[in-house]
């Protein structure tokens, strides 16, 4: 038999450059199995434990590489659990495509076992990019299409196969009326700013005393011209959930994570400037910038589409950021007065005893902050970091100290849960010869993180560096929710809803021949992460952690305080804890200097 279609499919993901697609199998991509075991696994077919998990593990992928990550599912069901992991790629702007099946052509309209309007179902999250091949001429430009389209738009494209298709003979696109032909591969455009919207927003700059910035992720890559610019200034750096790696923490100048899960040197600066330049940030909190008659703005946006949308800039600069930046740079002139930046750094050191003094602060039975703390003192200086939505994501934004080349992502947009485990599992296939850690909820872990601790187990012998650990919060309550139902809806805590079963999921990992450690007690913490790092195996770190230490915000508003009182009052389960965690978690702001571990 000749080429098929599903045969041209692989050989042009082989010339992309893909070399492992995240899936799962179903009778809609059959015929693209087939081919599979014909192409002995080129590129490689990387099973996941379910759809979600391989849409994921595409999204952790092109994150963290910087390629477009590749995934594939069956028709119907397949493809409708793979959206969720789609709308994180679309709204964190990640490139992702998407190879689904659907049912044959010729049963296309008859009400068929699992056949879907596929097309409708992917529109809006694929809506740079949909289409469906009906015939082989279509290919290669479809495939094309999407990579393309996914790389220059950061965002998911799919494809849509009857399943038919892909059993057909393979014919290319011929030299006649109505084929479109195609040809491989894209060179990057930098996107260079108007110089007289250069010139006009460093009149702006230069007008300020008390220059704030703020970065997201669209300023990764940039860090000698963000350096260069503050010191210039004068400026501090606040870094968006999303940027959290943007910049070293270890610059005395970079003041943290900015909003609900920011910091209080965050908070100081973005109260307190006069100016606010913003870089790659799409950051929607605008409570949480200066207060709009307060400073004047300028933002840095490769997207026209998004920018200006958060603040009232004077000048919205539409270009790369890396290139607007040296384009700014020679424009600007050095601020002298260094009194604005000497306040920001003594914030930012006044703000790093605090999270010390909290982290080490005592629990019952482990605080989960010092969970945090407690890596960032061994971090590996190469480590990749994942962190699920929930409680996990609060500490993850204020006591990871990342340095050097550490990474670290989580579902800044869409914040769904479960992402963290298949994020790790994504990082690794990107960066096999480094360690991936991923903190989780034991919500999330239940949720789907102990399935995938299997594709772990399947896996891991195929990376340089087996490290893959995982980090389970577990006090049995769904924990982010809790608090929000205190803090914003003055409701006790509803145990109905937000209780959890127990699970020893130390076990579990034993089970499926990992290695699992269980954490009853804060002596037993650092001793746990040192065994995990230099473990020859995956390892999942079990910690029971207290569920009444509050995820503090740097600055708790008068509506908050009495949500929070009225829940308590209203019969929490929890009230006692809460009180006295939260009473022991404030007063560690007013006290100097750092904690040991035995006070």
């Amino acid at each position: 038999m000749g080429e098929t279609v599903a045969d041209q499919v692989l050989a042009r993901l082989r010339e992309w450059g893909v070399s492992q697609v995240f899936g799962y199998p179903g009778d809609g991509i059959n015929g693209l199995m087939a081919a599979w075991a014909d192409a002995d696994d080129d590129p490689s077919f990387i099973q996941s434990r379910h759809e979600e998990m391989s849409a994921f593990e595409a999204v952790g992928f092109a994150k963290f590489s910087g390629q477009v990550g590749v995934c594939t599912a069956t028709s119907g069901p397949g493809g409708i659990h793979l959206l969720n992991g789609l709308y994180d790629a679309k709204l964190d702007h990640v490139p992702v495509v998407a190879l689904v099946g659907q049912t044959e052509r010729s049963a296309i309209g008859g009400a068929y076992q699992q056949e879907m309007d596929m097309h409708s179902l992917f529109k809006d999250v694929c809506s740079d990019f949909v289409q469906m091949c009906t015939v082989p001429e279509q290919i290669p430009n479809l495939i094309d299409r999407a990579f393309r389209i996914a790389m220059t738009e950061r965002a998911p494209t799919a494809v849509i196969f009857p399943s038919d298709v892909f059993e057909l003979p393979y014919s290319p696109p011929q030299h006649e009326f109505k084929h479109v032909h195609s040809s491989l591969g894209i060179e990057p455009d930098t996107a260079d700013p108007d110089p007289d919207a250069v010139a006009r927003a460093a009149d702006v700059l230069n007008a300020g005393s008390k220059v704030a910035m703020l970065v997201g992720q669209g300023a990764r890559g940039c860090t000698d011209e963000l350096d260069q610019v503050a010191e210039i200034l004068g400026a501090g750096c606040a870094q968006a959930l999303l940027g959290r790696d943007v910049l070293p923490d270890t610059l005395p100048w970079v003041t943290g994570s900015i909003g609900l899960l920011g910091t209080t040197a965050s908070y100081h600066l973005m109260r307190d400037c006069d100016t606010l330049l913003t870089i790659g940030s799409n950051f929607p909190y605008a409570q949480f910038l200066p207060e709009f008659d307060q400073a004047r703005g300028v933002q840095i946006d490769r997207s026209g589409k998004l920018i200006g949308m958060r603040y009232p800039n004077e000048v919205n600069l539409v270009g790369d950021a890396k290139r607007t930046l040296r384009a700014l740079l020679p424009l600007l002139r050095r601020n002298e007065d260094r009194s604005w930046r000497d306040s920001v750094e003594k914030n930012v050191a006044r703000w790093q005893s605090t999270a010390q003094r909290q982290a080490m602060t005592d629990a019952d039975p482990v605080n989960p902050m010092r969970i945090f703390h407690e890596f960032s003192e061994r971090a590996p200086s190469d480590a990749i970091i994942t962190a699920d939505s929930g409680s996990a994501a609060n500490w993850y934004a204020r006591h990871i100290t990342f340095r050097d080349d550490m990474r670290g992502s989580l579902s800044g947009t869409l914040a769904t849960m479960g992402a963290a485990v298949p994020y790790a599992i994504g990082a690794k296939w990107a960066h096999p010869e480094r360690p991936a850690i991923a903190f989780e909820g034991d919500g999330a872990m239940q949720m789907n993180g102990l399935a995938e601790m299997l594709t772990v187990a399947r896996y891991w012998r195929q990376w340089t560096d087996p490290r893959l650990i995982v980090v389970v919060l577990h006090n049995n309550d769904l924990n982010q929710v809790t608090w929000e139902q205190r803090a914003m809806s003055a409701s006790p805590k509803f145990p109905e809803s937000q209780t959890l079963p127990d699970l020893d999921y130390a076990e579990f990992a034993r089970g499926i021949g990992l290695d699992g450690v269980n954490v009853g007690s804060p002596d037993e913490l650092g001793d746990a992460w040192d065994r995990a790092l230099a473990s020859d195996r995956p390892t999942l770190l079990d910690v029971r952690c207290d569920p009444n230490v509050p995820p503090i915000p740097p600055h708790a508003t008068l509506e908050q305080a009495k949500s929070l009182s009225t829940a308590l009052v209203k019969g929490d389960e929890d009230a006692w804890g809460i009180v006295k965690q939260g009473a022991k978690l404030k007063v560690q702001q007013y006290l100097p200097g750092t904690k040991d571990d035995n006070s």
